[in-house]
């Protein structure tokens, strides 16, 4: 029993002592599903229940909850998180709820995240129990965390060989294209084969232009990072639907932010057309690799490679120390 960390030699439960371990940036995300009739779930998303304002109460729920887990969970450590987000989708018959906390800290916010996705759903089986009182929460779980001595770990295995055991390799780059259209083959990508042009013409060795479903694109940055390119550029699922979720795929990866590559990634759009404003696209570094999302758009890329072609290389360089890229 004392190979269980909560456990002392003599079986008994304590705090785990982290007071020698490093601080690190550290994310962990997590998820779960409301199953609920399919005509509950279109009332919820008309937010037409007798209980109004369903999403927008369940989030705060499962934000204060993560801020609370230290308090819920006997043996957690209280964590200064810098964010919790919460998120939802709709299928036909269910809410899917996606929370994402992070902290610069000893210790790990897997339970904050877990605890978020809880308490969001037990606030929304609060919210439509009137209406459907047989309502499931379910398949409440960890996706991904990164952080801390054992670097990055994925639920699907992708990425369970550590981040921080493979060397970053100078030089290269991969492009990751959110499009459940393209993935599925009835739409064409345009814009993937043209970043990986550019990043050629650059020259960075493209180590492939990989094509997933929406749905599919945290699973596929993280096994991409994995592999630790220099660069890797995204394009698709930047946008406001429900099905967009590339920033926050990236926002769970990045251990430091770089806001003003983004913003003139956004305000380069906007000289041209106002629903670049509409853009979530991220931009910045996980442990030396830098990560920059753009719109899906033909536009939206080459707008956005023509911010990067003044900046990459200087960015790259910078992180490695003053180097240049081979």
């Amino acid at each position: 029993m004392s190979s269980l960390s909560h456990l002392d030699s003599d079986g008994r439960a304590r705090m785990v002592d982290v007071g020698a371990k490093a601080v690190t940036a550290r994310t962990a995300t997590s998820t779960g599903r409301l199953i609920v009739r399919p005509d509950v779930v279109a009332l919820v998303r008309a937010d037409d229940l007798p209980k109004a304002d369903v999403l927008a109460t369940a989030r705060i729920a499962g934000i204060s909850g993560a801020k609370k887990t230290s308090e819920l969970i006997p043996l957690c450590h209280q964590v200064p998180l810098s964010s919790v987000t919460v998120d939802f989708e709709f299928a036909s018959d269910a809410i899917l709820i996606t929370a994402t906390a992070k902290t610069t800290g000893q210790t790990g916010v897997e339970m904050e995240a877990l605890t978020a996705v809880a308490i969001a759903g037990l606030t929304l089986h609060d919210m439509v129990k009137a209406v459907d009182p047989a309502a499931v929460l379910s398949d409440v779980r960890l996706e991904d965390k990164t952080g801390g001595k054992r670097g990055h770990w994925t639920r699907d295995g992708s990425a369970v060989a550590l981040r921080g055991a493979v060397p970053l390799r100078p030089g290269t780059a991969a492009v990751v294209v959110a499009s459940t259209g393209g993935a599925a083959g009835t739409r064409e990508d345009t814009t993937g084969p043209v970043i990986g042009a550019w990043l050629g013409a650059h020259g960075y060795a493209v180590d492939a232009v990989t094509v997933v479903a929406d749905a599919d694109v945290a699973a596929e940055l993280s096994r991409v990072l994995a592999t630790a390119p220099a660069v890797i550029i995204t394009t698709g699922g930047t946008g406001a639907s429900p099905t967009d979720q590339t920033p926050e795929a990236t926002s769970a990866l990045l251990d430091r932010e770089l806001p003003g590559v983004a913003e003139a990634i956004r305000a380069a759009g906007l000289a041209i057309t106002p629903t670049a404003a509409l853009s979530r696209g991220l931009a910045g570094t996980s442990n030396g690799t830098v990560i920059v999302n753009l719109p899906g758009s033909p536009g939206g890329v080459r707008d956005g490679l023509s911010v990067l072609d003044g900046l990459l290389d200087h960015l790259v360089a910078q992180i490695a120390g003053g180097g240049q890229h081979g």
